[in-house]
């Protein structure tokens, strides 16, 4: 009898990963060892080897993959420069006067913050130390509490732009590709980013709206889980409430605005979220906003002006005006350029231009390291069998391709209790989704279900990221049962979430078509 070696390395793969191995590190060695195993009995060609080059080559010069870079270093940015404090206060004192005001607050910031700078851990953090002991002097039931802060911080998996929908976008666009070819089609259609992030930004709302409901329904109904603030403060002017939330929400405008508009692609919508972060810092290393404004302002004139009168030098019938036009760009660009390096200089100094990159650098390095050692872990799996084994297991599922959908969203759930939504994205997805977009599911739908879903892994014990992040952050009178326990109705709101789309798939699919 053969064995099933794809199924035992699969299995070996989370065994590994569970018992605290680098995961990078983890995936390499046990494809490796998968390898040669198979290549000794028989089951395995290692002249499948041969592709892996190819493959790490096409990882690195994805135009999709090559984004995260950029929009990490957006968020790093926008955390470290305190973004995320100056929100929370202001929204605090904003809502905190009604009954569940302080919690909605949570989550509106959270939704704020996710499409500011996406980072769920910097999120989880800041509203740890700053939200959940304002809610506990206030009379919040410290179970609630903690589960509002723990989800609303994973807000930035689902709500663009985010490095979870940026990878799945390259997913599914390649197993989009692969059923394609496999139906005889040559002439083929593509996932882009933007319409990823289209998809998904409805949902994402949505899912504010859930926990915005639920919060104030469950202080409705329950007064001391989450009453009105004990504390006098005073409410904010209007002028502090634009000065909070302007900025973070214009430079949202400018990078999502930019990509689903169709007016750049991923990685100039990155460089122009980088920029804006930059200059959304200089307000906290003491530069005057007046100049920050300047600065703003002329990189807008020049966006505009540029696409409406582009002047193109190198042309023979250049003329006169357009010399005029071209040195009014370039002092644009110089002047804007000249605040943006003071601001550098300036972070360099305080050690928030340092701080910054080398997160950046840790994060990037982690996701591309996971990326390029599960495109070897799938090459042998598949080598081994585990694709074709795959598509029987979702053919004979009972129920056709409801069933086979059913069991595939079942299957991510799980995993998600035990592995990181990055490894579960590009080890599982590329052999799970071809399947089911050729038996005629949606590839878009598809994807955010398979978002919202991925989206609870970092809630569910015993290995939710969120939880971690908040143990860390979280005040001593906090235990980890309460977090456990505070977490488990949002859970339930996400699964609501999952079978609202799965009712009305237009709640994903209308925006795409619209705009593509």
């Amino acid at each position: 009898m053969t064995l099933p070696l794809d199924l035992i390395m699969f299995g070996a793969l989370i065994a590994f990963i569970l018992m605290g191995y680098p995961v990078a590190f983890t995936i390499a060695g046990v494809a490796t060892g998968f390898a040669l195993l198979g290549w000794a009995l028989g089951d395995f060609s290692i002249q499948f080897m041969g592709a892996m080059g190819q493959r790490f080559f096409g990882v690195l010069t994805n135009p999709v993959l090559t984004a995260i870079p950029l929009f990490v270093l957006m968020g790093v940015i926008l955390e470290k420069s305190r973004i995320a404090e100056d929100l929370l206060e202001t929204m605090g004192r904003l809502f905190g006067r009604m009954r569940g005001g302080l919690g909605v607050s949570v989550v509106l910031v959270g939704a704020l913050l996710a499409a500011s700078t996406g980072i769920v851990g910097a999120t989880v953090v800041a509203m740890g130390l700053i939200a959940l002991p304002t809610m506990l002097r206030n009379g919040y039931d410290p179970k609630l509490a903690s589960g509002m802060v723990c989800t609303a911080g994973t807000l930035g998996q689902i709500i663009p732009p985010s490095t979870l929908l940026i990878i799945l976008a390259d997913v599914m666009s390649n197993a989009f590709q692969q059923a394609q070819y496999a139906q005889g089609k040559f002439s083929i259609e593509t996932i882009s980013v933007g319409q990823t992030f289209a998809a998904a930004m409805v949902p994402g709302l949505l899912l504010v709206a859930v926990y915005c409901a639920y919060i104030v329904l469950r202080a409705w109904l329950f007064p001391n889980d989450a009453p009105a603030m004990r504390e006098n403060v005073e409410q904010p002017s209007a002028v502090e409430i634009a000065s909070a939330i302007v900025p973070p929400i214009l430079l949202i405008v400018a990078v999502l605005g930019s990509i689903l508009g169709g007016i750049a692609s991923p990685n100039e919508a990155a460089s122009v979220g980088a920029i804006g972060a930059i200059l959304l810092a200089g307000r906290r290393l003491g530069i005057s906003p007046r100049l920050i404004l300047a600065a703003t302002a002329a990189l807008i004139v020049l966006a505009f002006a540029a696409a409406a009168f582009p002047v193109r030098l190198q042309r023979s019938d250049v003329t006169p005006a357009g010399y005029v036009l071209a040195a009014g760009y370039a002092g644009l660009a110089l002047f804007a350029l000249g605040v943006v390096l003071r601001i550098l200089t300036a972070a360099f100094k305080a050690g928030l231009l340092r701080a910054s990159l080398l997160s950046t650098l840790t994060v990037t390095s982690m996701i591309f390291a996971t990326i390029l050692m599960a495109s070897f872990f799938s090459l042998v799996f598949v080598g081994l069998g585990g694709e074709d084994r795959v598509h029987e297991i979702l053919k004979d599922m009972p129920g056709g391709p409801t069933g086979a959908l059913i069991f595939a969203m079942l299957f991510v759930f799980v995993l998600g209790f035990f592995l990181d939504f990055v490894e579960i994205s590009v080890i599982l997805l590329p052999v799970l989704i071809p399947p089911l977009i050729l038996m005629g599911i949606d590839p878009i739908w598809l994807t955010v279900l398979i978002a919202v879903n991925l989206q609870t892994s970092f809630l569910t014990p015993p290995f939710g990221f969120s939880l971690f992040y908040l143990r860390g952050a979280a005040p001593r009178e906090i235990t980890t049962g309460q977090i456990y326990r505070g977490v488990v109705p949002f859970i339930g709101l996400q699964i609501v979430a999952v079978a609202i789309l799965w009712a009305f798939p237009v709640i994903a699919t209308w925006l795409p078509r619209l705009l593509y």
